[in-house]
Formats: C-alpha cells, sequence, structure tokens
C-alpha cells in the first residue's frame, strides 16, 4: 500500500447506478474516524481511529442495529507503535493480532513491531517478531484451519506461524514460491491451501499447501492484475540506508459460494486503461473476467462477499461495482474500508452501511445440531452444527488490511421484548471455509446482562444466519 505516495486520482462519473444499493449513514459517526474496522465474536466492531494508535469499540443497540449503535474508546496501543498498512486477524479465541506496517508513526518503515487484543482485558500485549526478521511492514496473512495465524515476509519468499496458544513463531517452509510476497493478497480455500496471484511475476499464480510447505504454480491469470510501480527506491532502515522496490499493486481476491475466487486488478500498464478481473476454478483454472467500467480499477482496495453471493469491490475512484458472476455493475460510492456485519450489510469506512437486495441460498447458511436448551447468564456453552465459517473469508484488500469473518456468531433475540444479545465466541473447532457437511463446534458466553426468558438463537457467518432454535434463558 504506498497510497500516501500517491497522489489522488480524479473520481470519474457513473452512471447507471442500480436502485438496488443505498447507503444509510450511523446515527453517531465515530469520534475519531475510522481507518479499518473489524467484527469481533461478541458482536461489537473494533476501529482503528485515524491517529493510527487510538481504537474504539462499535456496540449494537438494543434491536441489534449498528447504523444506530453507540462508540466507546479501548485502549490505545503500545507505546511506540502506531502503524498503517498491516496484516491482521481475529483469532479463533476472539482475540485480535495486528503485525507489521507499512507506516509507523507517519513514517515509511516497514516496523516489525506488533500486538494482540484481548477484548475480555481490554489490553493490548505488545508481539515479537519472527526470528530474524527486521521488517514486517504491509505482508499478506491470515488464520489457518487449524487457527495459527500464518504471514508472508514482504521483503523475501520466507513465512512464519504463530501458535496464539503459546505466542511463539515457527518459521515454515516456503519451497518453491515464485517471487518475494510484496503486495500479494492471500485467498484461503476450502480444501485449507492459499491461492495467490503474484505481483513481481505477474500474471503467473500460486497456490501453497500447508502440509507440504511448498507452493507450485496455479498458472497464469491471462490477463495482468497488477500495475507497475511509479517509484524506484523507496529508502527505509537505519538512516534510510536500505531500499524497498515496490512491484506494484493489485486488487482484492474473494472466493464465490461456487467454489470460484473472483480476483480484480490494479490499472493497466500504461496507467490509462481499466483494471482487470480474473476468475480461478479449481478444477478448470483461470478464465478472464470483465474489466472495470469507466476505466477504473481496484488496485490496493476493498472487497466484500455479500449474503446474495455477488462480490462488492470499491474501485480506486470509491465507486462501487458488484461482480455477479458474470457482469460488474457500477453503483454507489463507497470511499473507506469495507466489513461485512453479522447484519448482513456491510460497514463502509465505520461511518455509514451499504444495503444490497437478493438473499441467500439456503444451503449457504450455517445449521445448528446441537446447543443446551435452557442457558443461564454468565456461563459458557458449546455450540455444534455445519458451516459455522461461512463459504469464504468474505473479505481481502491488496495485500495488507486483511479482515475476514470466517467464524462464527451467536445471537440471541428475546421472544417478548425482541432485544438483541450477542453471546461472545471462542475457540472455535476450525477456522476453515465451506467445510460441507463437516460437523464443526464453538463456545459461547452468555452475557451476565441477558434477558431472561424464552428466546431464539441463530449462528451467523458472513452475515448469514441459521435457522433459529428456541432457549431459554434462566
Amino acid at each position: 500500500m504506498l497510497r500516501k505516495l500517491l497522489t489522488a486520482t480524479v473520481l470519474l462519473a457513473v452512471c447507471g447506478i442500480s436502485a438496488a444499493q443505498s447507503l444509510t449513514r450511523l446515527k453517531h459517526q465515530p469520534p475519531d474516524g475510522a481507518i479499518l474496522t473489524f467484527q469481533l465474536t461478541d458482536g461489537t466492531v473494533m476501529a482503528q481511529g485515524n491517529g493510527d494508535s487510538d481504537w474504539w469499540k462499535l456496540t449494537p443497540d438494543i434491536t441489534g442495529s449498528y447504523i444506530n449503535g453507540t462508540w466507546t474508546q479501548l485502549a490505545s496501543l503500545p507505546k511506540g507503535y502506531v502503524p498503517d498498512a498491516f496484516a491482521s486477524a481475529v483469532l479463533a479465541d476472539g482475540r485480535l493480532i495486528i503485525e507489521g506496517g507499512e507506516y509507523n508513526n507517519g513514517n515509511f518503515s516497514l516496523t516489525n513491531q506488533g500486538a494482540i487484543y484481548d477484548p475480555a482485558a481490554n489490553t493490548w500485549t505488545s508481539l515479537k517478531p519472527p526470528k530474524g526478521w527486521s521488517y514486517i511492514g504491509d505482508s499478506p496473512a491470515l488464520v489457518l484451519p487449524n487457527g495459527n495465524f500464518i504471514i508472508g515476509d514482504k521483503l523475501t519468499t520466507q513465512m512464519a506461524e504463530l501458535d496464539p496458544k503459546t505466542l511463539i513463531w515457527h518459521e515454515v517452509s516456503s519451497a518453491g514460491k515464485n517471487d518475494f510476497n510484496a503486495e500479494e493478497g492471500w485467498t484461503l480455500l476450502p480444501n485449507g491451501t492459499i491461492l495467490t496471484e503474484d505481483v513481481l511475476k505477474a500474471p503467473n499464480s500460486e497456490i501453497y499447501t500447508p502440509s507440504a510447505g511448498a507452493w507450485a504454480s496455479a498458472g497464469s491469470t491471462i490477463v495482468d492484475l497488477h500495475s507497475p510501480s511509479p517509484f524506484g527506491c523507496i529508502s527505509y532502515g537505519p538512516n534510510g540506508s536500505l531500499c524497498y522496490y515496490p512491484p506494484g499493486e493489485i486488487g482484492p481476491a474473494i472466493l464465490r459460494p461456487d467454489g470460484t475466487v473472483f480476483a480484480t486488478g490494479s490499472y493497466s500498464n500504461d496507467g490509462s486503461g481499466p483494471g482487470h478481473t480474473a476468475i480461478y476454478s479449481p478444477t478448470t483454472g483461470w478464465s478472464v473476467g470483465p474489466d472495470f467500467p469507466n476505466g477504473d480499477n481496484a488496485g490496493d482496495s476493498f472487497a466484500v462477499l455479500l449474503t446474495n453471493g455477488n462480490v462488492l469491490v470499491e474501485g480506486d475512484t470509491g465507486t462501487s461495482y458488484v461482480f455477479d458472476g458474470t457482469t460488474f455493475t457500477p453503483g454507489v460510492s463507497i470511499p473507506g474500508s469495507l466489513m461485512l456485519l453479522p447484519t448482513g450489510q456491510v460497514l463502509v469506512g465505520g461511518f455509514e452501511v451499504y444495503n444490497s437486495t437478493g438473499t441467500y441460498q439456503t444451503a449457504w447458511a450455517p445449521k445448528i445440531k446441537s446447543v443446551p436448551k435452557t442457558l443461564v447468564p454468565g456461563s459458557t456453552y458449546k455450540i455444534s452444527g455445519i458451516q459455522f465459517n461461512g463459504l469464504s473469508q468474505a473479505a481481502a484488500f491488496g495485500d495488507e488490511y486483511q479482515t475476514a469473518t470466517n467464524y462464527p456468531l451467536v445471537r440471541i433475540t428475546n421472544n417478548s421484548t425482541g432485544h438483541v444479545f450477542y453471546a461472545k465466541t471462542h475457540d472455535h473447532s476450525t477456522m476453515a471455509v465451506a467445510t460441507g457437511t463437516e460437523v464443526v463446534f464453538t463456545n459461547f458466553d452468555v452475557p451476565a446482562g441477558i434477558e431472561t426468558g424464552t428466546s431464539s438463537l441463530v449462528v451467523v457467518a458472513n452475515g448469514i444466519p441459521s435457522q433459529p432454535v428456541s432457549v431459554t434463558v434462566n
């Protein structure tokens, strides 16, 4: 991400905005803006303020509305760690990890600092980098099905895996990697492998198999998804003695419910044409997707998977585009980060929500198989079923800024009052996607202040709820 070094682009006029799309501003705006937002497992949203070190929490109102939610300030990052453009993830235990940062204290530094946030204690704990990693910056990363956090060294082909239980890093093999990890994004596939579209060696793509510790070619994306870098040497390190030569940028890639990956591109080689797109199928390989309308592109931008199965992409002009599997439709302006809410809405920049029409297919929804029928406030229970992690990570950026939501939330609605309560989930049995008929589980903490009485409980994954089951809160 090098937006801070780039001049602003000229916004393009867009025709044919779909009436199906709408934006609603939050009643209460984030006190210091919101660079990036994360869906925590207790139903709240955590946001990084414009000051970089300050963090805020959006709590939905008693009816479950995020539009009418309220903001409160959370603990700030450890002193000296003021990052922008970092690797990140919500872990299976409910904590948030951020690692590295292209900028620190407003300076291009590729910092190797990191921290983990514990929502229960409202505290950040500094995290040491992998051994020998002096620089991390804006690196690709994700949470593996086993719950470990894996990250790629931006400046090399190295990779490391963090065990959240011990907070110990382990170097893992990256044999066969075709180029260094800079500016690349990673997409978790249903079989537990990782797909990336190369930037330096575009239009090549690669797949990483964690069990083998090896990369292999996934073929050419056919069209070039990367843009050339306008920069030469960008100085960093001691007294600016080191040089980073950016390989360009690329757009986000999203796994869709049909098992294909929709990958978007940055601007074309001559800098004047539209960004391209490509579609990856595990069975047939790559095919060409539609170009961005109006000469737009998605280099270093956001995308989310809507609950209706379409992909919402933010163009670099701020214009929204919806890919329905065949065509691109331009829509309303959505400048800012994108994150899927458990209501099925998309939080845009922390200050408004995007609403779309259409709905999910029944087969995509989580299904509850076992949950206690009686719940006691303040107690912890196990719930099991299928597809608790959804069919996709449901969020992507060009490289850093990972805000995946492929984990279960538990929402309890009191039948008499209609009031909504989220029970914090944690220690999910898997962080895989599209787990099919495999029975999975999570644990949930019933809020101490929940209303008693007959209630309905659902599991939500990527904004899609299960069928409700009846429970009684005593």
